[in-house]
């Protein structure tokens, strides 16, 4: 099985957020694995959405190397593609498409490589999948599986393929995403003294934002958790004092500053005037640069040192993880960070074909 054609196959399925419909491409990656003797499990996270678990030759004697992506994309953006977004088209050592670089390039490679893995001698322990629906919108398929008490088993390790340009990363940032809400009393527009206006207060709050330095330590690998307004709506009409108002907030966070600590102090700080809804507060990941398997992994990649490099976005390790007992977690894949969620998003070819084979050593360390 060619990796760049399964990649280019698994770019053709639309599966753009928030809709996502992950079904059709789970079904699609199942069938392979099983025709190749995977055990294949589908749970659904919602109608006509699937996350996928396949795995083989697991055993009691060893644990499984155990890999993750993601099923979902990002829409296609407001400016038109020079490519069909769609397409999976390659060109000049570039695979061009909605999801080449985040992630289903990776999703191809993590695939071809669990299956010829077993080619020869087969891994001890063997390898697990774990590929997600809605992880874009804050790994929700990730923790849908979690919280409905699924079996997911041991792992000996967790290899997350988000777009690292092959160089592997030992952690990332946690999120607290929030919607904020302000309201007030309407008026005419002419008598705004006759009103509370709901976008003034919001304003106020944001502004307050603007700049904000959390109180918390620096992480040795994570740094200072950062905060971010991201959306704002408000108000009915022109001519009308706006009785409500509402933005969105997104909190990254570290082990020294964990959500609950962001929320406290932003309520402190914004006051009675702000309502803060919780929608995601996922945990910061961090791995030990020292642990074997993530030496073994950054001697793979040729890569001396793997203690200062960590990911500036969100995966779902942050779920599973801690979920499979804080096992070593390396973000590795070959995509490129700068082109994802990007217009004319693309891999490059050899990359690909590089993680492949980086994937099938890892199953075998």
């Amino acid at each position: 099985m060619d990796v760049i054609e399964l990649s280019k196959e698994l770019i053709r399925f639309d599966t753009r957020s928030p809709i996502g419909n992950e079904e059709e491409i789970a079904l699609f990656v199942g069938n392979i694995l099983k025709a190749e003797g995977f055990e294949v499990d589908y749970p659904s996270y919602a109608q006509g959405r699937l996350n996928l678990i396949a795995s083989k030759g697991v055993s009691k004697d060893k644990k499984p190397i155990v890999f993750t992506g993601h099923f979902d994309v990002v829409p296609f953006g407001d400016k038109e593609w020079t490519v069909n977004p769609l397409g999976g088209i390659e060109k000049a050592g570039k695979l061009y498409g909605r999801g080449a670089t985040d992630m289903k390039s990776a999703v191809a490679a993590m695939v071809v490589a669990a299956i010829e893995s077993f080619k020869g001698t087969a891994p001890v322990g063997g390898v697990k999948l774990v590929l997600t629906a809605n992880e874009e919108m804050g790994c929700l398929g990730a923790k849908a599986l979690r919280d409905a008490g699924y079996e997911l088993g041991f792992a000996r390790a967790l290899i997350v393929g988000e777009p690292t340009s092959n160089v592997p990363m030992i952690g990332h940032k946690g999120g607290l995403y929030l919607k904020a809400s302000t309201s007030g009393k309407t008026a005419h527009s002419s008598t705004p003294q006759l009103g509370e206006n709901a976008i003034y207060k919001a304003a106020s709050a944001i502004t307050k934002i603007e700049g904000m330095e959390f109180p918390a330590k620096k992480h040795n690998l994570l740094g200072f958790p950062t905060i971010n307004v991201g959306t704002i709506q408000g108000g009915q009409n022109l001519n009308s004092v706006p009785d409500w108002a509402e933005f969105s907030i997104d909190v990254r966070t570290t082990p020294e500053f964990k959500g609950n600590e962001a929320l406290q102090y932003l309520k402190e700080v914004l006051g009675r005037d702000v309502a803060l809804e919780k929608l995601v507060d996922l945990d910061a990941v961090g791995s030990d640069a020292n642990d074997p398997f993530v030496r073994g992994v950054a001697g793979l990649c040729h890569c001396l040192s793997v203690d200062r490099k960590a990911a500036n976005y969100l995966t779902d390790a942050s779920v599973l993880t801690p979920w499979l007992g804080e096992v070593p977690t390396v973000i590795l894949g070959p995509g490129e960070v700068e082109m994802a969620h990007q217009t004319d998003e693309f891999c490059y070819i050899h990359k690909i074909r590089e993680v492949l084979e980086l994937y099938k050593k890892i199953i075998k360390l």
